[in-house]
C-alpha cells in the first residue's frame, strides 16, 4: 500500500468529536496532531443535528491541523450505533492460474463470493474482514498467496450499516470541507489501537464504553468473530446522577469524574461527604459516596449483563475467552476494571493507544482509543473497498451517489 504523507482520523463521538493527525516517520506511524471539540449533533452514533455536528467537525479539525501544521483535506471516519450489524460468512472459488498457485486476484474473488449476502436496500456492507483461507480442505491458512491449489475458502467477518445513517455522517463530514477517505464501525479501530497480536489470537473481548453507545469486538484466532454497538454508554450514568442527587448534569457529570466509583462493594470512603449543587445552583445539598456508588453500581451491572446477552446470542458458541479490555471515555471511571473482573469472571485491563510515535502522551487515555486507530486501521483496510469497485459501484459511490441528489 503506498503511504500518504498524512493520515487523519475523525471520532465523532456522542460527547466529543477528536480529530488525529499522523505521518509516517522513521520508526512507523507517528501522531502530529490531535484535536477535540464537545459534541451536540449525536445521539447514541446517529446524527441528530447536522449544524451542530458539521460546527463540531470543524473545530476539532481545526485544533488538529494548528498542532500538526498541515492542512486536513481527508479523513477516516469511525461510525457507530445501533443499526450496524455483524455476521460470519463463507466463501468459495476455483484458483484460476492454470498452475493453480494462488495469486492475489484470487484472494479478492473469494472475499468478494463472501460478501453475497441477503441485504435490505438501506442497508451496505461496511467491511468483509477475513478471519481464516482453505485451501483443498486445509483450513488455518493465514495468506494463502502463492500456495498451491484447486479450491480456495475463506471465513469473512461482515459488517453492514444503515445506508442513511452513514449518508448523514457523511454529509456533515462534505459540509466541514472534508473528503471521506473510508469508513470505519469504530470497536474496529479501537482493536487496532489497544490489542496486542496476543489477545486476538488467544480470544479477547474489547469493549469500548463512549458517552452513548458501548462498542463490542471479539478476536480469536486472530480475526474478528463477532462486533457490535449497544444504545448504553457513560451518559446514563451522569443522568442516572443528576436524577438521583437533584442537580444539574454538568454538576453531575463533574461528580461523577471526582467521586465516582464502579465497585460493587461497600468501601470506607462511603461515608465520605459530597457537595451538591442544587438545580438552580444557589444552594449546596451533602451527599456521600456511598449514595453516588448506589446509583452508578445497578447500572454498570445492568451494561454488563446487557453485553452478556449479546455475547451469549450472537457470539459462537465454541469461543474461549482469555481476558476483557476496556476502552474508550467510560472506561476512566474507577474501579470499573474490578468490578468487570468479578463480574465476566475474566482478566481484565484497560486498552490505552500503543504502537505509535510522536505525540504519545497527548493520546496515551483510552478516551482516544478510536481516533488513533482510525489512522491505523484506516489505511489497511483499503483493499476491501478497491476490489468491491471491479464488479460494481463501491459503499462510498452509492452514497456520494445518493449524497449528490440530495445536494443537487
Amino acid at each position: 500500500m503506498p503511504k500518504q504523507e498524512t493520515i487523519a482520523g475523525l471520532d465523532v463521538g456522542t460527547t466529543k468529536t477528536c480529530a488525529v493527525v499522523a505521518s509516517y516517520g522513521p520508526e512507523g506511524l507517528e501522531i502530529i496532531g490531535v484535536g477535540e471539540a464537545p459534541s451536540m449533533g449525536l445521539r447514541k452514533g446517529v446524527v441528530t443535528d447536522l449544524d451542530q455536528t458539521i460546527k463540531s467537525i470543524e473545530a476539532a479539525c481545526e485544533k488538529a491541523e494548528r498542532m500538526a501544521g498541515v492542512q486536513i483535506t481527508e479523513v477516516y471516519v469511525g461510525v457507530t450505533g445501533e443499526h450496524v450489524k455483524s455476521r460470519n460468512n463463507h466463501g468459495v472459488v476455483a484458483v484460476s492460474g492454470e498452475d493453480r498457485e494462488v495469486e492475489a486476484a484470487d484472494v479478492s474473488r473469494v472475499v468478494e463470493a463472501s460478501k453475497i449476502i441477503d441485504l435490505d436496500a438501506n442497508r451496505q456492507i461496511l467491511h468483509a474482514l477475513p478471519r481464516s483461507y482453505a485451501i483443498d480442505g486445509q483450513d488455518g491458512v493465514v495468506d494463502p498467496v502463492g500456495m498451491a491449489g484447486q479450491r480456495l475458502e475463506v471465513e469473512t467477518h461482515i459488517v453492514t450499516a444503515g445506508t442513511t445513517f452513514l449518508a448523514n455522517v457523511l454529509k456533515c463530514v462534505h459540509r466541514a470541507g472534508l473528503e471521506t477517505r473510508g469508513i470505519v464501525f469504530e470497536p474496529l479501530a479501537s482493536c487496532a489501537a489497544t490489542l496486542l497480536p496476543e489477545e486476538r489470537h488467544v480470544g479477547v473481548v474489547l469493549l469500548d464504553i463512549g458517552g452513548g453507545t458501548t462498542d463490542i469486538a471479539v478476536y480469536a484466532g486472530g480475526g474478528v468473530v463477532h462486533s457490535a454497538a449497544i444504545p448504553v454508554g457513560g451518559n446514563i450514568l451522569t443522568n442516572d446522577i443528576a436524577v438521583g442527587l437533584k442537580t444539574t448534569l454538568a454538576e453531575a457529570e463533574q461528580i461523577k469524574r471526582m467521586y465516582g466509583t464502579a465497585a460493587f462493594a461497600r468501601s470506607e470512603r462511603d461515608d465520605a461527604p459530597i457537595e451538591v449543587k442544587t438545580l438552580d445552583g444557589r444552594a449546596t445539598r451533602s451527599a456521600t459516596v456511598g449514595e453516588l456508588r448506589g446509583i452508578i453500581g445497578p447500572r454498570v451491572q445492568e451494561l454488563f449483563r446487557l453485553i452478556k446477552r449479546e455475547l451469549v446470542e450472537h457470539a459462537p458458541r465454541d469461543l474461549i475467552l482469555g481476558e476483557v479490555v476496556l476502552t474508550g471515555g467510560g472506561a476512566l471511571l474507577p474501579d470499573l476494571d474490578a468490578a468487570a473482573q468479578e463480574f465476566f469472571g475474566l482478566p481484565v485491563r484497560v486498552g490505552v493507544p500503543q504502537n505509535v510515535g510522536g505525540l504519545t502522551e497527548s493520546v496515551r487515555n483510552p478516551a482516544y482509543a478510536t481516533a488513533v486507530g482510525l489512522v491505523i486501521f484506516g489505511p489497511n483496510s483499503e483493499q476491501a473497498p478497491r476490489s468491491a469497485r471491479r464488479n460494481g459501484p463501491s459503499l462510498f459511490a452509492r452514497i456520494r451517489a445518493w449524497l449528490s441528489d440530495l445536494w443537487s
